[in-house]
């Protein structure tokens, strides 16, 4: 029996079969295939996320054969390309060609059809996540055929964030900027401090992001802008490069979760040491060398989008209950922005949002610390990362899309016997 695990090792399945297809043509011949025996089917790309959106006890498709470029418009500056290709493969082949995405999150192993059906962000207060860069979308349909939905097609606002509940998406043409250098300043920071600008530094800013140490008052400050054409990159040197992303923020990190799980009682002396000895550093490099950082280190994460003036008040329910000592947690609490956004399944429909993020170390049971914040974000309009931990259901999140219902229908269309659903899609779509 073959055994899938996702990267967080937080999910595990057993396939009938994995099927590794290298074309569209490959994954029609799966699915009608599958379909004529009964068997349910869906993709996963680098099992990033850490729900069960992947899982199935059917066919399973690896996409990784699937990552050509397969053609450029360098006129509009769009390009199509296969979904399988790694959001780490296809920056710098964008880069290249004089080419970028305008926003990116912070990992970048994501296949592109992964990062797209999950609602991948990044931050910007005037920017949106991945999916609002899709213009195209080929979909394999659960009756086996191959549907091409453009700006002017009737489902093009549902086919962003498909959540892979519409069929088996195997090419995307993507709307890209000019490349483009950002001066990154990171820095250190009192909590209060941040939270007294925010406002300033959400419109100031390209890119502006914090992490706040649970325990602490204290937080890493990181704001990202744009320079003008033609200056020179000043990337982080190799040794500092290594220190503070390899060593500090992995190595060195994993060591101090596993000591924290035998101590306890000891992290909050340890978040201290551990923001007191960061440094502020400034540099300047491509759009997604500044963006991305590499995180080695496993854990478990949920995510919620929440109303922008709704996050003073997430913020301080959160620490009320780290306070009262319930819990103690290592990971820093990650801060990000979006602007609304058109596409009906995202996160930031219709919604500015401030986005919270909580972890836990793979190692520890994250389950109560999870659940009290979805609790509170869920007090605020809270939507859930549809590629992290969460516990809502249809119920709730009808409440929380406008489209929801729009969505689901094109789902009964193009799906009518659910062989692309699995345990996590009946709970959130119904």
């Amino acid at each position: 029996m073959t055994t899938w695990t996702n990267w967080g090792l937080s999910v595990e399945a057993n396939p009938a079969r994995v099927e590794h297809p290298a074309s569209t043509a490959d994954v029609v011949a799966i699915v009608r295939e599958a379909a004529a025996a009964g068997q349910k089917v869906k993709a996963i790309g680098a099992g990033h996320s850490f729900t069960a959106i992947g899982s199935t006890d059917g066919v399973l498709l690896h996409l990784a054969r699937m990552h050509k470029i397969l053609g450029w418009d360098m006129g509009a500056g769009r390009v199509r390309v296969q979904a399988g290709i790694s959001l780490h493969d296809l920056n710098p082949i964008l880069k290249r060609h004089g080419l970028a995405f305008p926003n990116l999150g912070d990992i970048d192993p994501q296949s592109i059809a992964g990062a797209v059906s999950t609602g991948t962000h990044g931050t910007g207060g005037d920017l949106h996540g991945i999916s609002s860069a899709v213009v195209g979308v080929q979909l394999v349909t659960a009756g086996g055929d191959v549907l091409e939905i453009d700006e002017q097609h009737e489902f093009f606002g549902a086919s962003g964030v498909t959540l892979g509940a519409l069929g088996i998406i195997t090419e995307i043409t993507l709307q890209s900027v000019p490349a483009f250098h950002l001066h990154a300043r990171e820095e250190p920071i009192a909590l209060p401090e941040v939270l007294d600008r925010i406002d300033e530094h959400i419109e100031d800013n390209d890119h502006f992001e914090f992490y706040w140490f649970p325990h602490t008052d204290k937080a890493l400050l990181k704001r990202n802008n744009r320079v003008a054409e033609g200056t020179e990159p000043r990337p982080v040197g190799r040794f500092k490069r290594w220190l503070d992303d390899e060593f500090l923020s992995n190595e060195g990190f994993d060591i101090i979760n596993k000591f924290a799980r035998r101590t306890p009682r000891l992290i909050p002396r340890i978040n201290n040491l551990t923001a007191s000895v960061l440094s502020a550093r400034e540099y300047v490099d491509d759009s997604f060398n500044v963006f991305v950082s590499p995180r080695r280190v496993k854990f478990r994460e949920s995510e919620f989008a929440v109303p922008r003036y709704a996050l003073q008040d997430v913020l301080d329910d959160l620490r009320v209950w780290l306070d009262a000592g319930h819990e103690r947690i290592t990971f820093p609490i990650e801060v990000r922005f979006t602007a609304a956004d058109d596409v009906w399944m995202s996160t930031g429909h219709e919604r500015d949002n401030a986005y919270v993020a909580v972890h836990q170390y793979y190692k520890t049971d994250y389950r109560e610390f999870f659940g009290v914040a979805e609790s509170i974000f869920t007090e605020h309009e809270g939507r859930p990362h549809w590629g992290k931990i969460h516990t809502l259901d249809a119920d709730y999140l009808r409440k929380r899309y406008a489209r929801f219902d729009d969505f689901v229908a094109i789902r009964d269309q193009l799906d009518p016997t659910r062989l692309f659903s699995n345990a996590y899609l009946d709970r959130v779509l119904g």
